[in-house]
């Protein structure tokens, strides 16, 4: 599971170093264009469940058709070092806008990379509003 918040330095050339807590026992990740301008990080194992859910809806549907092209289009194994270095593609990059520091958070059955200023706006939305209802 991955869990926690992270903020460190991005090179410009896409290398960043995935936290020990959010890499434990990862020799690879899939990285996916994820949705609210962030990038999405699986577990190989966990990218195929996920994977399978998409490919459900029909090809003959066009919103089968768009999740395709949206999520495999920009999906890429990438191999982290002994340190738990690795390359974000540069089309990743530039969806997410990452410069300088980034912010890497764990969300359960995935993590994120967010450019840092982007996940500020969203956790400040997050901590001010009413998401869930307990009862």
């Amino acid at each position: 599971m991955f869990l926690g918040e992270h903020f460190l330095q991005f090179s410009g050339q896409g290398r960043i170093i995935l936290p020990a807590k959010i890499r434990d026992n990862l020799e690879t990740v899939i990285l996916v264009r994820g949705l609210d301008g962030c990038i999405w990080g699986f577990s190989e194992s966990f990218w195929q469940e996920e994977s399978d859910k998409y490919l459900k809806v029909p090809l003959t549907e066009v919103e089968g058709r768009n999740m395709r092209r949206y999520i495999f289009s920009a999906a890429e194994k990438v191999v982290l070092d002994n340190q738990g270095r690795f390359v974000i593609p540069l089309p990743l990059v530039s969806h997410a806008n990452l410069k300088g520091q980034v912010a890497v958070i764990g969300a359960g059955d995935h993590f994120e990379i967010w450019d840092v200023g982007a996940w500020k706006k969203v956790k400040k939305r997050l901590l001010n509003e009413e998401l869930f209802k307990i009862s």
